[in-house]
């Protein structure tokens, strides 16, 4: 196993310590994920540039955009994004029961934040070849056509922050800490 450093705005390469200090600035600390990540200047950046379009220009909102990362973080089974993804979706706004249910790998109950779950979580499992009902099942949730490309930017995100979590395995740091979360996670184990 390849063991990185995560990278701080003092310690990293002047390619990647914009994003990271921007980063530290919001959240209070750099997340493991951005902090790995920062070891390589092209995955750090396309990540920092591709998520501020997501979270700026995308038409999702801040409750939507987690339900979608948090759907990916389980199917992609990445202990660190699940847990940091939960945190986020709390302060988002997810109501704790669709947060819980979505970290059992479950469905919320809201219809449409369940047709946008299902809808990522099938982008992954069958790498983008989605079925005639996915879509549907997504459009008659009140998403378009539109916000389906939106939800393919959101995967790809994902992938960038679960795969390297997951390859170098950090710490949770102390606010995502309550959030731990394993593969196969029931609530009350």
């Amino acid at each position: 196993m390849n063991s990185y450093q995560i990278q701080t705005p003092a310690s990293a390469d002047e390619t990647v310590r914009e994003p990271l200090e921007i980063l530290q600035q919001a959240f209070g600390f750099v997340p493991a994920a951005a902090g790995l990540m920062a070891n390589s200047a092209p995955l750090l950046n396309t990540f920092f540039s591709a998520f501020g379009l997501f979270r700026n220009t995308g038409t999702f909102t801040a409750a939507e955009r987690q339900v979608l990362l948090l759907s990916n973080a389980v199917a992609n089974r990445s202990e660190w994004a699940v847990a940091f993804h939960t945190l986020e979706a709390l302060a988002d706004g997810v109501e704790p029961e669709a947060v819980e249910a979505l970290r059992r790998g479950e469905l919320p109950a809201d219809p449409r934040m369940a047709a946008l779950s299902q809808l990522t979580r099938a982008l992954i499992e069958n790498r983008g070849h989605l079925d005639d009902a996915d879509v549907s099942t997504f459009e008659a949730a009140g998403f378009t056509a539109e916000q389906l490309l939106e939800a393919i930017t959101g995967v790809a995100i994902s992938a960038m922050t679960n795969y390297t979590a997951s390859a170098a395995k950090p710490e949770l740091e102390e606010a995502v800490a309550p959030h731990a979360w394993k593969p196969g996670y029931s609530a009350g184990v």
